[in-house]
């Protein structure tokens, strides 16, 4: 049974920082892994994903040059570390878990999935 714990999230000021980890625990296999964010009365939207090898990475424009993808075998975690936050940032957060190694965007294509955390970017 795969599990991913996301941790993080919480309440910043416009223009702050936030760094976002998944842990992941079980078999998850050699696959890449994304982030997706739903805002209230959104639906839930690709934000970032990484290939297995992390040498390939893709970001939905609106966070292309504000936000990076990473990971780290070894600890079994990916990160999204979010600069110049917007209140349109204002999101929960969910890390999710596929199995491709390569990058996709449609959430259908993900198995697995964290509970979120919960992003405020206050104007």
């Amino acid at each position: 049974q795969v599990q991913l714990v996301e941790s993080g999230g919480g309440v910043v000021q416009a223009g702050g920082s936030l760094r976002l980890s998944c842990a992941a625990s079980g078999r998850t296999g050699s696959v890449a892994m994304a982030w997706f964010r739903q805002a209230p009365g959104n639906e839930r939207d690709f934000v970032a994903g990484i290939n297995w090898s992390g040498d390939s990475r893709s970001y939905v424009d609106s966070v292309k040059g504000r936000f990076t993808i990473s990971r780290d075998h070894a600890k079994r975690t990916v990160y999204l570390q979010m600069n110049s936050l917007k209140p349109e940032d204002t999101a929960v957060y969910y890390c999710a878990v596929g199995g491709l190694r390569d990058i996709v965007r449609a959430q259908s294509l993900y198995n697995y999935w964290g509970k979120g955390t919960q992003v405020t970017v206050s104007s």
